[in-house]
């Protein structure tokens, strides 16, 4: 099937890989797919997702850890004690266990990635089960629109015809998936 697909189709199918990897996620998933569509897309395609809120540095930061490494605060601390957990005494217990410096040593080394330091996984990350439906979709929508090749806004197509609850948030709702799906064809016949 890949070789169906154009320069840039392929080159958003690797960056979704390491946007993945970048994101510390141990898959895939169809977010990832589209972070690739939006970095690897010919001008009009991403004007026409900017249009629509969406670009690459906007989803990339939407999707970002929100600061998953920091400590709990005091805040965080007074709502366990109200359902019953001592956060000084899970601590404690923790130390007391595994040494003093085990809560400091839990905390991933950071690594150089492609877009910079950061947590970062190594090794091959697998597409989810609904990254690979959006691929096989992609495929759909080219065969279907009698394409010979398949480009980003195929994958797109995919993409938005199997969005899962991530991406439907990154579009702003289900009626938005709906309104764009035309808007790409458009696009794509202008450029056929």
């Amino acid at each position: 099937m890949f070789e169906r697909f154009t320069k840039s189709a392929k080159t958003a199918i690797v960056t979704a890989q390491e946007d993945a990897r970048e994101l510390g996620s141990s898959s895939i998933n169809v977010e990832h797919v589209l972070l690739g569509v939006l970095a690897h897309s010919d001008a009009d395609l991403k004007a026409l997702l900017a249009a629509e809120g969406l670009t690459y540095e906007g989803v990339m930061a939407a999707l970002a850890p929100q600061a998953k490494s920091e400590p709990l605060g005091e805040e965080d601390a007074e709502a366990l004690r109200s359902i019953g957990i001592d956060l000084d005494a899970v601590r404690e217990s923790l130390e007391a266990t595994f040494g003093e410096d085990a809560l400091d040593r839990a905390i991933p080394e950071e690594r150089r990635g492609p877009f910079g330091w950061g947590r970062v996984a190594v090794g091959h990350i697998p597409f989810s089960k609904d990254a690979k439906k959006v691929l096989e979709l992609s495929l759909r929508e080219a065969l279907g629109r009698k394409d010979k090749t398949i480009e980003s806004g195929h994958v797109l197509l995919g993409i938005l015809r199997a969005p899962n609850q991530t991406t439907v948030r990154l579009f702003g709702g289900p009626g938005h998936v709906h309104d764009l799906r035309p808007k790409v064809h458009a696009l794509l016949d202008r450029a056929a």
